[in-house]
């Protein structure tokens, strides 16, 4: 007979299911009339499910002591500027910007005596540097006078103009030597300015942010066993929920740590953030320093982004112009993986009778291996790697499936390390490109602080509940940004 539910239940005279005496689903808390087959085991369905350990595998961590951690980077050897011209017929430019677009209109290395290179899109002339701290005139100045206006000599014409230059023209300017006469000076006098040239470099500051999260159970529910056997990222495993709970809030609190480093950004000084109730300022991360001070590629977003030679061309000649450092780590998304894949294939398609890339003398009777993990190109090694953090529909892999403005694709990230002046210590240190500083002194360590209070176990407050508090304060530091390329 069917059996229906009761909303009062009696015992019966012998041991039948009967339609008075079957325990109610919502009054009684029994699930069903007879024991459910139980799957103890919680089903693992989304594999491994963080994604730290980007920054352990191409950076390095170490404390500091301080509120900030500020670094020195070397400027270029060789001097090269932005300018534009002043007055053609005269031959008198203005320097802006160095090659690196910092304002150099007071600060720049040309002296009387020197042999530019001045290049428009158009034209370029070999010039003679006549007169340093001129006007738009050509004419010398006096201290306090415009600085950033130079007068040139052409070698093959009178003038600019005659050259083809016209007003108003954007150049680039290169010193490239320099020409003096039988039985001048050593020391090249000028107004203003010394003789001679200091080494240039830029210095840099980061600060650290401070992570928190928390995690708190009932001292009832801490004593509850329950049904289902949980295993988690962090080691936790067994029948009691609340330590899965408390072992994914561990897990994903190190995600954390690892993902504002990547995606935090300092507060511009129009941001509300600065000086707000909470007196945040963020920070600078990984993607933020390369938009800021690296390069970045657009290429084609989407699904099926296009990754052919001509876009790694692009890639080696801005590194050509910077670093030049020629080990570096591609870390990239599913659909840049494959597109990578595929290019490379496509330099490898003359194997008789089909494909011939991937194992070598490939047989009918071999797995074909359809993967590269890296590849030379030019004077440059590119090891490429599959980044979960782009992948994983949770974090930036749901932003890079909808092919909006700010999807990334990959990253270059040069290997080894660089040599920089830290303010903090006082002399040169060789360190990773990227490496994460972290609070630390003697008495504490912010590096991953985990505390529990509460009256569950060790007695530290009357709540009757198990807090586990969580924090940390960090900040990255990307040394040679330059060096770096953000793939859009």
């Amino acid at each position: 007979m069917a059996i229906t539910s009761a909303s009062q239940t009696r015992g019966a005279a012998i041991q039948a299911t009967l339609a008075d005496n079957y325990l109610d689903i919502q009054n009684n808390g029994w699930a069903q009339q007879y024991l459910p087959d139980l799957m103890e085991k919680e089903a693992e369905v989304f594999g491994k499910r963080t994604i730290s350990g980007f920054l352990a595998q191409v950076g390095a961590e170490e404390a500091m002591a301080a509120d900030q951690v500020v670094w020195s980077e070397q400027g270029r050897l060789h001097l090269s500027y932005k300018g534009t011209i002043g007055t053609a017929n005269i031959s008198t430019i203005q320097i802006d910007t160095d090659i690196d677009g910092v304002d150099a209109s007071t600060t720049h290395g040309i002296r009387v005596g020197d042999t530019v290179l001045v290049a428009s899109p158009a034209l370029t002339a070999k010039c003679y540097v006549s007169v340093v701290d001129a006007d738009a005139a050509g004419t010398a100045t006096s201290s306090g006078g415009v600085t950033d206006f130079i007068t040139v000599q052409p070698y093959s014409h009178e003038h600019l103009d005659n050259v083809g230059f016209g007003d108003s023209d954007a150049l680039t300017i290169m010193v490239y030597g320099s020409e003096h006469a039988k039985g001048t000076a050593g020391a090249i006098s000028m107004t203003n300015r010394d003789g001679f040239n200091e080494p240039q470099f830029t210095s840099f500051t980061n600060k650290p942010i401070i992570m928190k999260d928390m995690y708190q159970v009932s001292g009832s529910d801490a004593s509850q066993i329950g049904w289902v056997e949980v295993s988690g990222e962090d080691g936790q495993n067994g029948y009691m929920w609340y330590l899965k709970a408390e072992g994914d809030t561990r897990s994903r609190f190190a995600d954390y740590t690892e993902m504002s480093l990547i995606e935090s950004e300092k507060a511009a000084d129009a941001s509300l953030v600065l000086g707000g109730v909470n007196d945040v300022i963020g920070t600078e991360g990984l993607f933020s320093a390369i938009t800021n001070r690296g390069h970045q590629t657009s290429g084609v977003t989407g699904v099926n982004a296009a990754t052919d030679l001509a876009e790694f061309d692009a890639i080696l000649a801005e590194f050509d112009k910077n670093g030049a450092i020629e080990e570096n780590m591609l870390f990239v998304n599913r659909a840049t993986a494959l597109a990578i894949d595929d290019m490379l294939a496509s330099m490898n398609s003359y194997g008789a009778g089909g494909t011939s890339y991937g194992v070598f003398d490939n047989s009918e009777d071999m797995a074909l291996n359809l993967g590269f993990s890296g590849f030379r190109r030019g004077s440059y090694d590119f090891y490429k790697s599959d980044w979960k953090y782009l992948n994983d529909l949770a974090t930036r892999g749901s932003i890079n499936d909808r092919d909006v403005v700010g999807a990334i694709r990959g990253v270059v990230i040069p290997a080894g390390v660089s040599s920089v002046y830290d303010e903090n210590l006082g002399k040169n240190m060789k360190r990773p490109f990227l490496h994460v500083r972290y609070r630390a002194s003697a008495t504490e360590s912010r590096k991953m602080k985990s505390w529990i209070t509460g009256s569950v176990g060790a007695v530290t407050s009357d709540l009757d509940a198990m807090t586990v508090n969580f924090l940390t304060e960090r900040c990255l530091v990307t040394q040679g940004a330059n060096n770096f390329m953000l793939m859009n």
